[in-house]
């Protein structure tokens, strides 16, 4: 098994724990898209769009890409798209136990 920091871990899980960077990633999981085709996908606004863009960047979880006065960001690769597909797959299993945990924060 390979070992990584904790973390490292820790930093890369931080772009899962918000709600916004979470839409962020599901909206971008097939095709590529621009700040803007985001903020209209999530009813956002840019500024707060462009922070958790950024942060989802530092996480290593996404990837932009230049095009003229235009960046294009999608999902980093396949690894990262297998990895939310098995979010679904384990939510699947343990939703009825999340949703009685008291400890939920949201």
């Amino acid at each position: 098994m390979i070992k990584v920091d904790i973390d490292t871990k820790m930093k890369f899980l931080h772009g899962f724990s918000n709600k916004t960077r979470v839409q962020i990633l599901e909206s971008i999981i097939e095709d590529e898209k621009t700040v803007s085709e985001i903020v209209d996908d999530l009813n956002g606004n840019q500024s707060n769009i462009s922070q958790h863009l950024t942060c989802l960047k530092g996480c290593g979880l996404i990837v932009g890409r230049q095009d003229g006065k235009y960046v294009y960001y999608r999902v980093r690769n396949q690894l990262v798209r297998d990895l939310l597909s098995m979010f679904d797959v384990v939510l699947e299993d343990i939703q009825n136990d999340i949703a009685c945990c008291e400890n939920h924060i949201d």
